[in-house]
């Protein structure tokens, strides 16, 4: 859990400096006032990554020095990163620079990130669902940030090759080993995670929408379980679409509902209940065999729920992690279980102060 936050240039944010308690704060304001900025901070801080952003500029305050900075206290250890254009993300911990994200990483805490835009889980693309087993893969299995780095530098390499009206087939064997090194890797543990994932999600799925529904998680392997002989059978596809098209890259969830595809027949509450039991089965998974908790990013989610799944996610959120939850809404915060021993703040153009 974090203790003190710190931001300088982030997003809106000029500069921040809050204390929260053990249990968390919840923070209030309009839209566009900064508040998603102040857990997406955490999530940076702690995870080196953007759940908005797939690079660091845009994360840099307009207008500013074209840097930024966060710090916390987490864990009893004071993290810190830097961004600054040319010279790129700098971590320290303690006052001693890292000498690579991996180390920085490794000591850095876990995360679950629960946002409106979950709903794309159920109804968005294959790529929605892959950042989501690749989110918790990489927390869960250093290894599983490692191969997925390797397999995605030699994809690019491999794409490229293909490209060429004469493709070197010897270079694009080379690059082939490497995925399939790495991608049999990710789907070895992208098959053993959802196996942990299928049975959690399914009690959430209940738990929240108050009855019994059949919710099935299944995962669809693009490459099989044997990438290199899926390479072979794909081979003279790919030099006529040019492009790579099996391996992890293309792997997909198939969701289900009481037997039909979840994304097509499910109403719109059973599909929003089910993005919700994702993310709440996924905290579950980061949890097993740890002693530390994961820390709750949540993102204006309540206000959208309707009494009985509100009150169902707040008792389904373990009671020892630390939460930070924003709202534009008040009105559901009276009289809530679940809030209890929070810190209250409110955000108006990127300042941050008690409620």
């Amino acid at each position: 859990m974090i203790r003190h936050l710190r931001a300088v240039d982030f997003r809106c944010l000029g500069q921040l400096g809050i204390e929260l308690p053990a249990a968390g704060a919840v923070f209030t304001g309009d839209n566009a006032q900064g508040k998603t900025s102040v857990l997406e901070a955490v999530c940076v801080l702690m995870r080196l990554q953007s759940p908005r952003s797939h690079r660091m500029a845009p994360l840099a305050r307009v207008g500013g020095p074209g840097g930024f900075g966060l710090a916390a206290d987490l864990a009893g250890e004071a993290r810190r990163v830097r961004w600054a254009p040319g010279t790129g993300l700098g971590c320290e911990v303690d006052g001693e620079r890292s000498p690579g994200q991996a180390d920085y990483l490794a000591g850095g805490g876990l995360i679950v990130w629960m946002g409106n835009e979950d709903l794309e889980l159920v109804r968005g693309s294959g790529e929605v669902r892959r950042r989501y087993l690749d989110f918790l893969g990489c927390q869960h299995d250093a290894a599983y940030r490692k191969a997925l780095g390797r397999y995605r530098r030699a994809l690019r390499a491999k794409n490229l090759l293909l490209k060429d009206p004469r493709p070197r087939e010897g270079e694009i064997a080379s690059y082939e080993s490497i995925l399939v090194e790495n991608g049999d890797l990710l789907t070895a543990i992208r098959a053993q995670l959802v196996a942990r994932l299928q049975p959690e999600a399914a009690h959430f799925q209940n738990e929240i929408a108050g009855r019994e529904e059949a919710l099935e998680v299944d995962y669809r392997p693009a490459g099989g379980l044997g990438l290199a002989r899926a390479f072979e059978q794909a081979r003279d596809k790919e030099r006529r679409q040019r492009q790579c098209l099996v391996g992890p890259h293309r792997d997909d969830l198939k969701l289900r509902i009481n037997g039909l595809e979840a994304g097509g027949f499910a109403s719109e509450g059973q599909q929003r209940t089910l993005a919700l039991a994702l993310k709440l089965a996924q905290g579950r998974v980061l949890e097993e065999g740890r002693e530390r908790k994961p820390l709750w990013l949540i993102d204006d989610i309540f206000g959208e729920l309707d009494r009985g799944r509100r009150h169902a996610v707040l008792r389904s959120l373990p009671t020892a992690s630390q939460k930070w939850i924003t709202t534009t809404r008040l009105d559901w915060l009276q009289g809530t279980e679940g809030l209890e021993g929070m810190a209250r703040f409110e955000v108006t153009a990127g300042q941050v102060g008690k409620a």
